[in-house]
């Protein structure tokens, strides 16, 4: 069968400041700078973000190496920790704003898209330890401020903004399940932050409309990672136990990007626990006025629930009161990373979309598949033949294509990640690029087998 896709659509990849960047010319220290420099045995091989795949000093090869696996459109995102001097004034540092608009001329000069991104898990240290980071208000006006700025010095070349990379993700790791630092488990400042990671969302879309990238054509969005939840049976406890896993995993930010307000349910839930957010009237106005013009969905697993079956011993709030994670038996994994593939997932994605969301215009911002030891599937040709990763992309996009056929107003697919790149704590145990680094200390890099399928895949628009 052959698999078209719609005229226009994007064929791209994604990867991000933090992960790509390294710490040169870095004035300020993220959350994972720091537990990095406090805690380097806590990463891969000791393994920290400091050089990551070098892309500050190799942008320019990098991009024609991205260009040459056939990407039409990249998403990476603009450190907040590197472009502004000074937080309370967003000041800026000028040999970050330097670097930034090379980086976007090169992109546009190569023929691809910049889509750019505005916070990937790279909270400002300085903010955590002054403010509390994601748990203050104040935080959120100044990331607002930082947005403004960013619309204001890029805002004529870049098109297409988004605010946050996967903000659920923010709020599980640093305050549910001590995953990113500060390593806390405290149901309070997660819920808190939650909120208070949407309402930044929302003051950085209404600084977006105050600019004048609107009128340039512009728009902006979020990208949520989204992770289907499946009840273990059809019995009623066990579907209203992935009821409440779908709402708190996945709605908590998608209904306020989209719809401009939180789930009933949830709301309901956490104030009879005694844990819901603080907000104003005015807050709430402010998200229920600045929803995204669009969506960018990250998929890489689904997630299945089943009933309690013990009681939740837990000294703080966890969402795990009302379902527990369930393995169903043979599932199909990735071994490496520890997740389920589940492409059909990918479908009952877009139609939720195409059904609930008002069937706005969307995309894959990031899915893929990491494999650890990559170098011992080199062919003849010292090439790795990631057969596996092809596989991977094409079972996806079957899925990806019947959700478009029905509807679903889905404009691109972008894989994680153009480049092999340094992975938070796991650094490069598993390896998720069509390019290869093939030796982290000379940066050398290569085409693995799926970037040349890629060059055919944007070239043939399906396959």
């Amino acid at each position: 069968m052959k698999y078209e896709f719609p005229k226009g659509f994007w064929w791209g990849a994604a990867t991000s400041g933090p992960q790509s960047e390294g710490r040169f010319h870095k004035r300020h220290k993220s959350v994972f700078d720091e537990w990095y420099d406090r805690d380097p045995k806590a990463f891969f091989d000791q393994v920290g973000p400091n050089v990551a795949s070098n892309f500050y000093n190799d942008y320019e090869a990098d991009i024609r190496l991205m260009k040459e696996a056939g990407l039409q459109s990249v998403r990476t995102s603009i450190q907040w920790t590197r472009l502004i001097a000074d937080f309370e004034t967003a000041e800026t540092d000028s040999e970050a704003v330097r670097f930034y608009n090379n980086v976007i001329d090169c992109f546009l000069a190569n023929g691809i898209r910049p889509v750019m991104n505005l916070h990937h898990f790279d909270l400002p240290v300085e903010l955590l330890e002054k403010y509390g980071g994601w748990t203050s208000k104040h935080v959120a006006d100044l990331f607002a401020k930082f947005a403004a700025r960013c619309f204001e010095l890029f805002g004529d070349r870049v098109k297409d903004w988004t605010t946050f990379n996967e903000p659920m993700v923010i709020v599980e790791g640093e305050y549910l399940y001590e995953f990113h630092y500060p390593l806390e488990v405290d149901g309070k400042k997660a819920l808190q932050a939650l909120y208070n990671i949407n309402l930044a969302s929302a003051k950085a879309i209404e600084a977006f409309r105050a600019s004048t990238c609107k009128q340039q054509g512009g728009r902006i969005g979020i990208v949520i990672n989204l992770t289907p939840a499946y009840p273990r049976s059809d019995a009623e406890a066990d579907v209203r136990a992935a009821q409440f896993a779908e709402t708190f995993k996945n709605r908590s930010f998608l209904d306020p990007a989209v719809r401009g307000t939180f789930p009933k349910e949830l709301v309901g839930t956490l104030a009879t626990d005694g844990v819901l957010w603080e907000s104003t009237p005015e807050e709430d106005a402010i998200i229920k006025e600045n929803t995204v013009d669009f969506l960018g969905v990250n998929f890489y697993q689904p997630f299945r629930a089943k009933a309690r079956e013990t009681a939740l011993a837990a000294d703080t709030w966890l969402p795990e009161k009302y379902f527990e994670p369930y393995e169903m038996p043979g599932r199909r994994m990735n071994p490496y990373r520890g997740w389920e593939i589940y492409p059909q997932a990918l479908y009952d994605i877009a139609i939720n979309v195409r059904d609930n969301y008002g069937n706005i215009p969307w995309y894959v911002s990031e899915n893929g598949m990491g494999v650890e030891g990559e170098e011992k599937f080199r062919d003849e040709n010292d090439q790795i033949a990631d057969d596996y990763r092809i596989d991977f992309i094409k079972e996806h996009l079957a899925e990806l294509h019947k959700g478009i056929a029905e509807g679903s107003n889905c404009f691109g697919y972008h894989l994680w990640t153009p480049i092999d790149c340094w992975s938070w704590s796991n650094a490069y145990k598993n390896r998720y690029g069509l390019i290869a680094i093939d030796d982290l200390v000379t940066q050398k890099k290569s085409l693995k087998k799926s970037a040349y399928f890629f060059k055919k895949l944007a070239e043939e628009n399906g396959f």
